[in-house]
């Protein structure tokens, strides 16, 4: 059973923001946006480009620095949004765990599974709650769309596909498995989400066109299996220009009694036979989306003690299916997701550089459920 540490003040939560990048500048928006939380650090490696970002979305009186601890200490915050790239989000989860701060994080929890098990490890350890952002998990049209899913039966394919063409510049290009690791675990995560089961194994391949302008492969296709059977596709591209599809992807989920169809953005139809239902999008209530949506969630877990969404023993899998789907475009085979927790755990266990980390490892309760 998942526990962590409640902040049930009624006064706004006190946070840090690492990292003032791209994302940093729309998480610097989200939170001055939410009156339940208070921006009261930034912490950045370059000072100036926290300056920058604080002057851009008119934020004065917070305190700036390049050390999360230091930071954190003068300006007595309670929790830490990270917005680091990846690679970055092992070392800075831990320290802010470890000076004792709940923490909000940018997907993925890191490149690797095993580096996620340390990091919910430590989580363990310090009795902290450490949430991944699956922003894309928070839309008022998804939580239609799972409903309808539910009338449908039993689920025999789900499908998405995502086209976009955007150009990022900095890390994204020149990530190895671009599209995988930093894009479709969005869409990895929203399909365990709407088919309710695990995933069991996955088999990919990873292809890049000749006009493509990132280093790592841009392009997609995987066939995940899920416990029952259900088996969901996944085709997508970063380098599609022309017809792109929503941020969300377009989706068929394919049941028993009939089909649902969502676009990524308007509200979802089902398909049955002699029958068409939909929902009236006046009959869905206004709620936080996208990493708003996360943003609430996280503020209101850490004051009621319920287990959000995106904790990260939970989110674990959601990682590990996208590992499986690098490890099948590597290999040409087959990949089981109990085969990737399992190596990644005796990796976890061999790297962990605390005893108290380690022994969580070797005692086996993180489930990654």
């Amino acid at each position: 059973m998942v526990t962590f540490r409640t902040l049930k003040t009624p006064a706004p939560l006190r946070v840090v923001q690492v990292g003032a990048g791209g994302m940093g500048r729309a998480w610097l928006r989200t939170i001055t946006a939410n009156d339940d939380v208070e921006l009261v650090g930034v912490v950045d490696l370059d000072t100036q480009t926290a300056r920058s970002a604080l002057a851009e979305a008119s934020i004065d009186g917070v305190i700036v620095g390049t050390s999360v601890t230091e930071v954190a200490l003068e300006a007595g915050a309670q929790a830490v949004v990270n917005v680091t790239i990846p690679e970055a989000h092992l070392s800075v989860n831990q320290e802010a765990l470890l000076a004792g701060l709940p923490v909000l994080c940018e997907k993925p929890a890191s490149p690797t599974v095993a580096d996620a098990l340390i990091q919910s490890a430590t989580a363990t350890v310090m009795g902290e709650l450490l949430m991944i952002s699956q922003s894309r998990r928070y839309f008022a049209t998804l939580y239609t769309l799972r409903d309808q899913v539910r009338t449908l039966g039993e689920i025999g394919t789900v499908s998405c596909e995502f086209f976009k063409a955007p150009h990022f510049g900095g890390f994204r290009e020149e990530m190895e498995h671009v599209l995988l690791l930093d894009m479709a675990i969005h869409q990895f995560d929203v399909a365990r989400y709407l088919i309710g089961h695990e995933p069991v194994s996955v088999y990919c391949e990873e292809h890049n066109p000749g006009w493509n302008w990132f280093r790592g492969a841009a392009n997609a296709t995987a066939v995940v299996e899920f416990e029952g059977g259900t088996r969901f596709v996944y085709t997508g591209s970063w380098c599609a220009p022309g017809h792109e599809t929503s941020w969300n992807g377009s989706w068929r989920i394919s049941g028993e009694h009939g089909t649902a169809l969502w676009d990524g953005e308007a509200m979802p139809v089902a398909h049955r036979p002699e029958e068409l239902y939909s929902t009236d999008e006046q009959g869905v209530g206004v709620v936080p989306e996208a990493l708003a949506g996360a943003l609430a969630e996280f503020v209101s877990s850490l004051r009621s003690g319920v287990v959000p969404s995106g904790e990260i023993g939970a989110n674990v899998r959601s990682l590990a299916m996208v590992e499986a789907a690098i490890r099948s475009a590597d290999s040409g085979e087959r990949v089981w997701i109990d085969d990737v927790l399992s190596q990644a755990r005796e990796a976890a266990i061999a790297t962990a550089d605390r005893d108290d980390v380690r022994r969580v490892l070797e005692d086996g309760v993180l489930k990654a459920s």
